[in-house]
């Protein structure tokens, strides 16, 4: 496995009491990460922990400003929660960099765990954290790598379309005859393992757990919240890692929303968003 660098983050600040959202860094083995905290108007909601947020977009694309950042964050500020979103290093496209100036596997992953150490420290009563697609990746290796270091539990954790194995699991006959419009060739597991292997870098990290969690043992991972999207390729990747939590003993809430595409939190009018911000919302008052 690979080392853990982030020994000792430290936020420069923490949220607001305004209601607006307010930019700060966390400091992070690769230096200053960018962080966006938001909070409700007026306290939040009775028992609830913070949420660090981690966005999606292949590993490479993404900031602060994606809707599927921006929008969830300020729909679950609405119903009571604070919340901070990462802007985390993107692998960059090698032909652009030489090899040492590369941003590969761990990079990603540091900085988020960074920001989740730096939240948790502030707030140890418990933090919950989530992650879209890529970003549900990205915090899944995060949660084993604080459980390999023996931190605090985590209040818990929810992914939303989250990609989890280096290689695609095999898609169901349902799966399949679900798929429609262009991810149903964007997202043809030949081109997501690719993009896999672009993120890690090396066979080697392919195989590390804290790249891709699933597959490997997940102990000491939290009670979990997924949601799928019906039309999603990379629901294969969801399904089976519900399944290995579940056998962990992980308490695992598996939701697929009907007639919904992969990234419907990045489009705010799609109904899906909606639905997946009740279900968010309801979950985390309940952990």
């Amino acid at each position: 496995m690979t080392p853990d660098a982030t020994a000792d983050p430290i936020a420069t600040a923490g949220p607001s009491d305004d209601s607006a959202p307010v930019d700060d860094t966390v400091a992070g083995p690769h230096g200053p990460i960018p962080v966006r905290w938001y909070s409700p108007r007026g306290a939040p909601a009775a028992g609830t922990a913070p949420i660090v947020w981690v966005h999606g977009g292949a590993f490479v694309r993404g900031d602060l400003d994606l809707p599927e950042t921006h929008e969830v964050a300020l729909a679950l500020a609405a119903e009571g929660y604070r919340v901070v979103t990462v802007d985390y290093r993107l692998a960059t496209p090698g032909f652009l960099r030489p090899a040492g100036a590369r941003i590969r596997y761990p990079v990603p992953g540091d900085d988020v765990l960074a920001v989740v150490r730096a939240v948790h420290r502030d707030h140890p009563d418990g933090v919950i954290v989530g992650g879209a697609s890529a970003g549900a990746c990205l915090a899944a290796g995060a949660v084993l790598r604080l459980a390999a270091g023996g931190a605090p539990p985590l209040r818990g954790v929810f992914f939303t379309y989250g990609i989890f194995h280096a290689r695609l699991p095999e898609l169901s006959r349902e799966v399949r005859s679900r798929l429609r419009g262009r991810r149903r060739f964007l997202h043809a597991p030949t081109l997501l393992n690719l993009l896999n292997r672009y993120y890690a870098g090396t066979a080697a990290a392919l195989a590390d757990p804290f790249a891709f969690a699933g597959g490997h043992p997940v102990a000491g991972f939290p009670p979990t919240l997924m949601i799928d999207a019906e039309s999603d390729s990379i629901r294969a990747s969801g399904e089976a890692f519900g399944r290995e939590l579940t056998a962990a003993g992980v308490p695992v809430e598996y939701r697929v929303h009907a007639g919904a595409a992969h990234a419907f939190l990045n489009r705010p009018r799609d109904p899906g968003f909606a639905a997946a911000i009740r279900s968010i919302a309801e979950w985390a008052g309940r952990v």
